[in-house]
């Protein structure tokens, strides 16, 4: 098979040849830009610059010869842009690693920490002394505006919209868009993820702050409804603008909305039916008729008890899978959601195995879960997350080496 066909394989609950492999297709299946370098150095390949496309989070464009090693099947359509050195600028990471931002989201020192300024002056960001990643510190309905009409107009004021992954501004509109990704198609067989977002419960915790809108869910339930109706029709005009050009260069579009904490779902069964399911359930109904991709949705945390109402309303594939909260173990999801739902990721637990873990350890865990959530497809490998900083490489060769261990046993 082809990179494309076995994701698509899987994707349709089909065995593929092997086990399916993301490693930066999209913004969190990615790698610290501070973990890079570390990991090409101990696979024995040359130095590269460290390109960092993901501002915030601070993840590195992974190039080719780490994504043949590891047997990489996908490949984020940004990565179609921005090739030429006019689109990117110096900087440092903060253990002095030198690397390149993109030019339009320069990161400002401020003292001991760095700040990133929204288009209007305003900072929309901080990363204090001793972090490794940007945390939003403006809310624009925080302090009581609530204009629905300047919803979109203010995308540009707080972080999660506001700072633009490639292609960013460096395309001039649909056409450009269409082209450039049309170009990465042509000249790759890797199943192309296009990043569309569509946040619902998140663009709420993005204007108002995290704890008014959940109380707003629960006391203001018509204010809500109000924000969501603004919201979806943005989401809606959005979504058919970014598929009418790049539809059919796309595999997969990934939606995103962490509605997951550690121990369960931030909201309840009964409250996402209410707000977001049928708002969810148009947007992706609305995809596919655009495109013939399939949808996945990027929702952290534990949310077993949310995945019927997701099937539900349409999905096709859930990631990151975070097997350490509460509900989400791989055998429990795989026995009761595998015909139904795809597993895009699960593959090796971020918070304790990963990071903590001798090599032996990640091996083993990383066997485990390819036995539980390979057979008869539906599932992609990828780590829980992104690989972060603290991440040693040794443990990252050995995560990606164990799945191939796993093919070549049930080829045996």
């Amino acid at each position: 098979m082809t990179s494309r066909e076995r994701v698509l394989a899987s994707l349709n609950h089909q065995q593929p040849d092997r086990v399916v492999v993301d490693l930066s297709g999209y913004r969190s299946s990615g790698i610290s830009a501070i973990a890079y370098p570390k990991l090409r150095a101990a696979l024995g390949l040359e130095p590269r610059s460290v390109d960092v496309y993901d501002p915030v989070q601070q993840l590195a464009i992974v190039h080719d010869d780490v994504l043949d090693r590891f047997g990489a099947d996908t490949i984020e359509m940004g990565r179609g842009f921005c090739h030429e050195d006019k689109w990117w600028a110096d900087w440092t990471l903060p253990d002095g690693t030198p690397c390149r931002m993109p030019v339009w989201a320069q990161p400002e020192q401020a003292g001991p920490e760095w700040i990133l300024r929204a288009p209007s002056g305003r900072v929309m960001a901080r990363m204090p002394e001793g972090s490794l990643h940007f945390d939003q510190v403006y809310w624009p309905f925080l302090d009581g505006e609530e204009d629905l009409s300047r919803i979109e107009a203010l995308y540009a004021e707080h972080m999660w919209t506001g700072v633009a992954s490639p292609p960013g501004p460096s395309v001039s509109g649909p056409a450009e868009l269409a082209a450039g990704a049309r170009a990465l198609r042509a000249k790759t067989d890797r199943a192309i993820i296009g990043l569309f977002g569509g946040n619902l419960l998140e663009m709420g915790q993005f204007y108002y702050r995290m704890d008014n809108f959940l109380m707003m869910l629960a006391g203001e339930p018509a204010r809500v409804h109000r924000f969501l109706d603004a919201l979806v029709e943005i989401h809606m005009k959005n979504l058919e603008r970014f598929l009418g050009a790049v539809g059919p260069s796309t595999d997969v579009i990934v939606f995103g909305d962490d509605l997951g904490a550690q121990t369960g779902p931030q909201i309840s069964p009964r409250m996402y039916r209410e707000f977001f399911k049928p708002r969810h359930a148009a947007m992706w109904a609305r995809a596919k008729k655009l495109a013939n991709a399939k949808v996945m949705l990027h929702c952290c945390g534990a949310v077993r008890q949310l995945l019927p109402d997701l099937i539900d309303a349409g999905l096709d594939a859930i990631n990151p899978v975070q097997i350490s909260c509460r509900g989400m173990d791989a055998e429990g999801l795989k026995r009761d959601f595998g015909k139904d739902l795809a597993f895009w990721g699960g593959g090796c637990d971020t918070q304790q195995i990963l990071p903590c873990g001798t090599p032996a350890e990640v091996r083993a865990h990383v066997l485990h879960q390819c036995e539980t959530l390979a057979p008869g497809g539906g599932f992609v490998f990828q780590q829980v997350h992104n690989i972060l900083a603290n991440v040693p490489p040794e443990n990252i060769i050995a995560m990606y080496d164990a799945v191939r261990e796993y093919d070549a046993r049930v080829r045996r």
